[in-house]
């Protein structure tokens, strides 16, 4: 029994290491897109981080899950996956050439509130009020960090909200994936519908990369790849209940490189809304664990 209970707490302590990792590879992912912006349009670095990170894809699909991670049922259902996801990255880089990063970062936290949102207004899902209370709540965070009608206010501040939208209908859109289908081939045909869908934007915003910036390029894809399996793994290692909150950290993290790179300080406001919906999402979360059990 006690080598049972001590294999399940080393299970756990796996998964928040993992969820932390994972979180570290994707601040450092948005810092390096960040970083880009200046001289490539999203779309470009978009292209070239799924271009690049495509044959990494396959190796981590064969890998996890066999030859059977390759092949889709529901072909359909990944392309308008690849548009969700699309469109989601790209408006979030397109919020991060104009926003602090810590900004931005605190702002896409409202996803859970969307998927909640969307899983009642759209699937026509079971909310109770607590989970519409949390949506609320989670709504008045935002507009504390974005603070409408103040001199304060940029539109800017809209593109990573609605990043958070088109992620939570990512989210939501898995259920549309035949059941056969493991997470890997999920990642794999992401990675690939970006690739192929971002490529027809080419001709128009292409900009030949300079030497000194392949590295960039090689890092995003590199840091954006393995920040989605170590943070996908993790939910296989310990409850989702245990490990989602650790997602928040992003916010030290993107805070921290901020200060480092482009001398951002957040004001207070960011940091009180960015707690109220940080407060939000991890009362949706530990409420879904209680209607599970």
């Amino acid at each position: 029994m006690e080598t049972a209970m001590t294999g399940g707490r080393n299970q756990v302590t796996t998964g928040i290491g993992m969820m932390c990792a994972g979180v570290v590879c994707l601040c450092l992912n948005d810092a390096i897109a960040k970083t880009l912006t200046a001289d490539y349009s999203p779309i470009q670095i978009l292209f070239l981080r799924n271009l690049i990170a495509l044959p990494i894809a396959v190796l981590i699909a064969l890998k996890m899950g066999g030859r059977s991670a390759l092949i889709s049922h529901r072909p359909a259902a990944h392309l308008l996956r690849g548009v969700l996801w699309l469109c989601a990255a790209t408006l979030f880089f397109t919020g991060l050439s104009l926003l602090g990063l810590a900004e931005a970062t605190a702002l896409i936290f409202v996803m859970p509130v969307f998927v909640t949102a969307l899983s009642a207004l759209v699937l026509r899902e079971q909310v109770g009020w607590r989970r519409w209370t949390a949506v609320l709540v989670g709504f008045l965070g935002v507009l504390v960090v974005v603070r409408p009608g103040s001199g304060a206010f940029q539109a800017a501040s809209l593109l990573p909200i609605a990043t958070a939208f088109f992620y939570a209908a990512l989210m939501l859109s898995a259920r549309l994936v035949d059941p056969r289908e493991s997470v890997w081939t999920l990642m794999l045909y992401l990675v690939g519908a970006g690739a192929i869908m971002s490529a027809f934007a080419m001709p128009f915003v292409w900009v030949q990369p300079r030497a000194e910036d392949i590295w960039l390029f090689l890092g995003i894809a590199l840091f954006g790849t393995a920040g989605i399996t170590l943070m996908t793994q993790a939910f296989r290692f310990a409850p989702a209940a245990v490990v989602a909150p650790f997602d928040y950290t992003a916010l030290l993290w993107a805070t921290l490189l901020g200060w480092l790179l482009w001398g951002e300080i957040p004001d207070i406001a960011t940091y009180v809304g960015a707690a109220i919906i940080i407060a939000s999402g991890i009362a949706i979360v530990l409420r879904e664990r209680q209607l599970e059990t």
